[in-house]
Order: C-alpha cells, then structure tokens, then sequence
C-alpha cells in the first residue's frame, strides 16, 4: 500500500494542469481583444477627425407665378416642328468631291457645305475666257486700222480740196472706213458675246459648290465623297438627291391636331404652356400662334400651330410635346412657371463644370457630385427644374471646396 500511495503522488494530474493554463490563457486574451477595440477606435477617431467640415443646405419648395392657380381649358399633344427646314443639294448633277458638314454643325447663310467635281467645267471657263481674250484682241486690232483708215480719209479729203487727188480716191478712203466700223461694232459684239460665256461658265463652276442657303444646324448628312447627287431623283437610286439637311432652330414651333369639337376652346394669342415628353417636369411657356383654316376629314381634327416663347438648344424638331391651353385667352398673359411647384437652392450652393451644372449631395457622410437642371435665377436663389427630390443635403459652397465623389466629410452642426 505504500508503494500505491507513492506512486499516486507522482502521478501528473492532467485536468489539473489544463486548467491552469487556461486560466493563464484568460488575461492575454482580453488583452488582445481590448488591443484590437483600442486600436479601431482609435482609427476611427482619426478618421472622422481628418474628415472635412462642411456647411450644408436643403432645397426650399416654392410656387412660382402670379397665375399659379389659373385653370387648362384643353389639353393636347403634338410634335415640335421646323417652319424652315431645306434638304440641300447641288443645282446640277455631278460627283462629290468633298463635304464640309457632319450632324450638329452649325452653319451660317452663304457657308460651303460640299463641293463637286468641276475639273470639266473649269477647263470650259479657261477655253471661254482665252476666246475672250482673242476677241478683245482682235478689238484692239480693228480699233486701229479703223483710226488709221479715219486719218487716211481726212488727208484724202483735204487734197481733193486741193484737187491733188481725184474724189474717186476719197470715195475709196471713205468706203474703207466704213467697211473698219461695221467690222469694229461687229467685233464690240463678238466681244460682249464672249464676255457672257464666260459669266455663264463662272455660273456654271458656282453652282458645283453647295453652300448653306440660311443659318440654322445639321440634323443629317446625306451624302459622302465620291457619290454622285443630282437635284432630281435619277440614276436608278444610286444617286443622291441631297448632300444634307438644314434646320433653322429659330424657327421651331409646336404643330398640335385639335379635335374639332374642342376647336372653339382655341384662339389666336391664348397662351399655352408646353411640356416636353424628354423633360416632362420643364413648362415651356407659349401662345397660339395661328388655328389653320381647314380642317381633316379623316381625323376630324383642326391643326394649330403654336409659338414657342422660350428659345433653348434642348428643344429638338420632332420631339413629342404635350400643350395646354390656358384659360383666358390672350390676355392671361400666362408664363412658363404658372402651374409649377418648383425647387430652388442658393446660387452658391450649385458650380458649373464642362457646361453642365452641379450640386454636391451629402449621402451617409459622403460626398455624391450629381448633375441638375437650372432655371431662373432671382433673390440669390436658383430653380432645380431636374436631378433633386428635395429633401437632399447639399454642400452650400462647393466652388470653395476641392471635395471628391465619395469623399468623407463631417457635417457642421451634427457633433
């Protein structure tokens, strides 16, 4: 028994042992975690620290317009349309040789827009103008053997009065003189003739250079080098009819099919404000500008063509457009913001950047640069016609900032 006894005391207790070193373990790994925890919040505290601080505002909701609660007395659709509009070609047939236009070009009245072969008409021009150099040569020519022949007259005369030469001789000096200026006014008109082939051939070249017949912008470019146009459809639909075509933006208006029943809701001058299905939040103000006297059998509709009273390179020929036409005529003098709740944030709270307009939104601590659309500007307010829903967070002068998109930033006020 006492060997047992002994042997038991040297035994190792193993339980004993673990549970020793895990109570040792305990501490080191509360340390590492509180390590870990000191560590994050010390980044983080560095972080938001480093963040810049940014004064912010929020868009205001206003309503615009002395007639804000004037009412429609019909609405409509129709499409924007250009009253001067040409499909430009050459006035003669012939190949291209060059074209100086492509789409979105704007072109003033008179500008070279293409220009055709004209080696064959330019050799005609040169062949005219040498002819009317020998023609006004020989001219020349005849001028002086007619003021030779004049002076040999007026000798002959003389000495017949003297009667050193017989009146046959003056007869004959006279008859020569004569005989010059029918072939000098012969010539005169050889010379006119020749002067007029030559205007007729310099016509001729002019007309293989295509030019711009107003100002306006290309909406499409119809033909390319080397293709054959002709101002007549030929050639068996190998040959183009156009180079391109010219729209005047200046002339653009609203063409809108009115039902005949509702025709009398319709007059002259009644205002009308527009909307455009590409922008359906922008009110375009406008007015009637001529009800067309004729109706269609078909369609029972009556066409009215309608002015637009706002100019501005968003507004392109065949765009689809709604219309409503105001109540009261020509004398309600209605604008493009009756009817219209608008957004309007400080000017200093939107900059421009490659012609767009900006305005940086505060999303969740972060930066989001996001385009809208502007409008009137008074007060030191500016209208968001589109790209806010208005209950966003804008930096309020982000043209003094050098903030990024996506960028961090601490909000003033928010602690």
């Amino acid at each position: 028994m006492g060997d047992d006894t002994l042997i038991d005391r040297l035994r190792i207790d193993r339980d004993a042992v673990r549970e020793e070193q895990a109570g040792r373990r305990w501490p080191v790994v509360v340390l590492i975690i509180a390590l870990v925890l000191a560590a994050a919040a010390a980044a983080w505290w560095f972080a938001t620290k480093r963040a810049p601080m940014v004064e912010t505002v929020r868009p205001q909701t206003a309503e615009t317009g002395a007639s804000a609660g004037q009412a429609s007395v019909l609405d409509a659709s129709g499409y924007v349309v250009a009253r001067r509009q040409a499909a430009v070609s050459a006035e003669v047939t012939g190949k291209l040789e060059e074209v100086l236009i492509e789409e979105g070009m704007q072109v003033e009245k008179g500008q070279v827009i293409a220009r055709l072969n004209d080696e064959t008409e330019r050799a005609r021009l040169d062949l005219s103008r040498a002819r009317l150099s020998a023609a006004e040569s020989a001219l020349a020519e005849l001028r002086v053997q007619l003021d030779d022949a004049r002076r040999t007259l007026r000798r002959q005369e003389e000495l017949n009065r003297r009667d050193l030469v017989s009146q046959s001789e003056v007869d004959r000096a006279e008859t020569n003189a004569r005989s010059l200026e029918a072939r000098l006014a012969s010539r005169e008109s050889d010379v006119e003739v020749a002067r007029q082939e030559v205007r007729l051939q310099e016509q001729l070249v002019d007309e293989l250079t295509v030019r711009a017949p107003f100002s306006g912008v290309v909406v499409a470019q119809t033909a390319e080098v080397g293709e054959m146009i002709s101002p007549v459809s030929a050639g068996g639909g190998f040959t183009r009819t156009g180079v391109g075509t010219i729209v005047d933006m200046d002339s653009l208006e609203i063409e809108v099919d009115v039902n005949e029943s509702y025709i009398d809701r319709v007059e002259t001058g009644q205002s009308v404000v527009a909307r455009l299905d590409a922008y359906p939040d922008w009110r375009i103000p406008a007015e009637v500008k001529r009800v067309v006297p004729s109706a269609d059998r078909d369609k029972a509709t009556v066409r009215v063509r309608v002015e637009l009273l706002e100019k501005d390179s968003r507004i392109l020929p065949d765009m689809g457009v709604s219309v409503r036409f105001l109540e009261g005529g020509a004398e309600t003098g209605a604008n493009e913001q009756a009817l219209m709740r608008v957004q309007t944030v400080p000017e200093s709270a939107v900059y421009s950047a490659s012609g767009n307009d900006y305005v940086l939104v505060v999303d969740s601590g972060r930066i989001e640069r996001r385009a809208v659309r502007t409008g009137a500007r008074e007060g030191g307010r500016v209208v968001i016609t589109a790209g806010l829903a208005g209950n966003e967070r804008l930096v309020a002068n982000p043209g003094e900032t050098e903030l990024e998109d996506g960028e961090a930033v601490r909000v003033a006020g928010d602690g």
